[in-house]
This record gives C-alpha cells, sequence and structure tokens, in this order.
C-alpha cells in the first residue's frame, strides 16, 4: 500500500516525532510506501484566506465554499493544495498523527484539513435528489481508502473513558474520524492513543512504540469503525435522520452512527 502520514507537531525532538518515525520504519518493513507531510517542517499555511482563490476578484465578497468550488472546477487552486491533494489521490491509506490539545487536533492540522479538502474534491460532490444526498459518509473521492488516527495525550487513560471526566475517546475523536475521514469516503479505523505521554519514561516509550508497531502490521485488514453510510438506506432522505428503530439498545448520541447489527 502507499501510506500518506499527515504529522503535526512542531518539535522534531518530540515523543510524536519519534512514534511517526516508528510507523514509517515498520510500514516500510512490511513493504508498504510512506509518504510524510510534516506541516510545521512544511511551513504550512494554516489558515484559509482570499490568497487561497487567486482567480477571485479583488472587490468579490469571500465565499469560501462557491470560491472552493470555482477555483477546484478551475483548476486554480494553489500549488501547495494541489500537491496535498495528489497525495491522499496516491495514497491508499491515511494517517492523521498528533497530540491531542484542548480535545482537539492542533491548528495547523485543522488549517489542512480547511484548505485540502476543498469543495468538489472532499465535498460538495454527487446528486443531491430525493433518493441521495450526495456522495458522502462512506462515499465520495476517497471511497475505498483507509485512514485512521495516531493521538498522544497527557492525560490518564481513565480520564477519557466511558465515564471519565474529559469525556469518552470516541467521542472527542467523532468529529475527525466520522465528520473528515468518512465524510468523503474513508474506511476508518480504530483509533490508536497513547495516553499520559508527558511522563512516559524509556519502557514506557518502548512499549508504546510496540503497540504502534502492531498496528502498523495490520494496517491493511483491521476491521474499519461500523460508521453507516448515508445513502445505505439507514437514513431518511433529504433530512439525512436516521430511520427509527435502527438503533442498538440504549444507544444515543454519536452511537446512533454506528451499525453494530453484526458486531
Amino acid at each position: 500500500m502507499n501510506v500518506l502520514i499527515v504529522f503535526a507537531h512542531p518539535d522534531p525532538r518530540s515523543l510524536n516525532a519519534a512514534l511517526r518515525d516508528v510507523a514509517v520504519a515498520e510500514l516500510t518493513a512490511q513493504g508498504h510506501t510512506v509518504e510524510v507531510s510534516d506541516l510545521y517542517a512544511m511551513g504550512w499555511t494554516a489558515a484559509v484566506d482570499r490568497a487561497d482563490f487567486p482567480q477571485l476578484a479583488p472587490d468579490a465578497r469571500l465565499r469560501i465554499a462557491a470560491a472552493s468550488s470555482d477555483a477546484f472546477a478551475a483548476g486554480a487552486l494553489t500549488d501547495d493544495v494541489t500537491a496535498e491533494q495528489d497525495k491522499l489521490l496516491r495514497a491508499d491509506a491515511l494517517i492523521l498523527q498528533f497530540p491531542l490539545w484542548w480535545f482537539a487536533m492542533p491548528a495547523i492540522l485543522k488549517g489542512w484539513v480547511d484548505r485540502v479538502f476543498a469543495y468538489g474534491f472532499a465535498y460538495g460532490v454527487g446528486e443531491h435528489s430525493d433518493r441521495r444526498w450526495g456522495d458522502r459518509y462512506g462515499e465520495g473521492v476517497l471511497a475505498g481508502k483507509r485512514a485512521m488516527l495516531v493521538v498522544t495525550a497527557g492525560g490518564w487513560e481513565p480520564h477519557y473513558g466511558p465515564r471519565g471526566v474529559n469525556g469518552p475517546i470516541d467521542d472527542l475523536l467523532f468529529p475527525i474520524q466520522h465528520g473528515v475521514l468518512h465524510y468523503p469516503g474513508y474506511a476508518v479505523l480504530p483509533p490508536f492513543v497513547a495516553y499520559r505521554v508527558d511522563r512516559l519514561d524509556d519502557a514506557g516509550f518502548d512499549e508504546v512504540a510496540d503497540r504502534l508497531r502492531a498496528r502498523m502490521r495490520t494496517i491493511e485488514t483491521d476491521a474499519p469503525i461500523p460508521f453507516r453510510r448515508q445513502n445505505g438506506g439507514d437514513y431518511l432522505i433529504p433530512s439525512c435522520e436516521l430511520r427509527p428503530g435502527l438503533e442498538a439498545p440504549g444507544a444515543s448520541g454519536f452511537a446512533l452512527h454506528r451499525d453494530e447489527r453484526d458486531a
């Protein structure tokens, strides 16, 4: 497989950088081709602004979705954005690797999504009618590819458990796994999460590295999170609400969008 790692940590001597190197080495040893977008090292521009749309008239109002659509259709997106889109199209699997900062990904990585996932590329594609509501949530340009998160957190694992004060880790990562990755079609693998990373000693790092190596060895075969497909019959179109009676007993919130019938 061709694997793209989009990496977001500012320090090349960080634990995250060491884990990135572990992942690259293991994937390469397994015969995969690996490409890395190191966003800080690249000097990635995070904020979307008029500079993203060179063909937009100076006096025109900046409507992001419309400007993105027009620029993508005209092949007029900036070179840095199109280079990342090309990497995504080449890759069979995408890994987003980042430290969990304030319950989310770092701003530079969110900015990579904002700019690279352009209208016509990652959203705004497909038929919108009383039968389908676009090619999204399991369909789209990136369907048939795999994706996963590699995340580090400073808190203890119980803090992110079902009753943890920070909220369940699956809920915290849902906007990324479901809303960023599943939306344009990816089959999303369960995340790799390392906890209490600020307190890791050498033995602790070795344990985390071994777990990461094991996940890299199964990236091609791991079962994805069973997110429902929007146009697969589970949702009413065009309201995109889950059909009554499909939820697991007691399920609510984000859990409604997982199909556990064959689990």
